[in-house]
């Protein structure tokens, strides 16, 4: 007897109608290939989806206040006064604390204000003289008034202030970064 097209023969030697079990056995693996290859590229894809997502859905840590010193310690200034505070930043996993310099100094009305020590020209750090009684900048020769105004130099604009406050007899400040080679004071850190 012999088999027609379209039709097998079983291993009792009749003829069965339908489609080989040879056949049957290449589609089963064609759709366990196809299913295995779509997760596989699912799974390939979390982390690509993830890393574009991330600054949407990334928790940014809060700037915190640090603590400058006893408000009456800056009560009768006459110059600017260098202090160093502690940050706080994290990213990722890994926390890390770093010291940064601040002047405290007094604005035009005699109120207490908190200057960065980072020239907005190159991110130098600005010293105070006190021979000249004012903030030069070694990198580039900038020189600031005591209370932070440009007067000379390749800067656009003066020595950034930084937001401070006053909590149980103590000031605190924020310390951030700006955007350098501007002439406007914009946040970048």
């Amino acid at each position: 007897m012999c088999a027609c097209e379209g039709e097998s023969a079983t291993p009792s030697g009749t003829v069965a109608a339908g489609v080989s079990p040879l056949a049957d056995r290449r589609s089963f693996l064609a759709v366990l290939l196809g299913v295995g290859s779509v997760f596989v590229g699912a799974l390939l894809a979390v982390p690509l989806i993830r890393f574009a997502l991330f600054p949407l859905i990334r928790r940014t840590t809060e700037l915190r206040l640090s603590p400058v010193g006893d408000l009456n310690e800056f009560s009768s200034l006459t110059e600017p006064v260098l202090r160093t505070i502690q940050v706080e930043q994290v990213d990722g996993w890994r926390k890390a604390i770093s010291e940064k310099a601040v002047y405290i100094t007094k604005d035009q009305r005699g109120q207490l204000q908190v200057l960065t020590s980072v020239c907005p020209h190159l991110g130098c750090t600005v010293p105070w003289n006190k021979e000249k009684q004012q903030f030069v900048c070694p990198c580039h020769g900038g020189t600031f008034t005591p209370e932070g105004s440009r007067v000379s130099g390749p800067s656009l604009r003066g020595m950034d202030t930084l937001e401070s406050s006053v909590q149980d007899g103590k000031l605190l400040v924020r310390f951030q970064y700006f955007r350098q080679l501007v002439s406007d004071k914009e946040v970048v850190g």
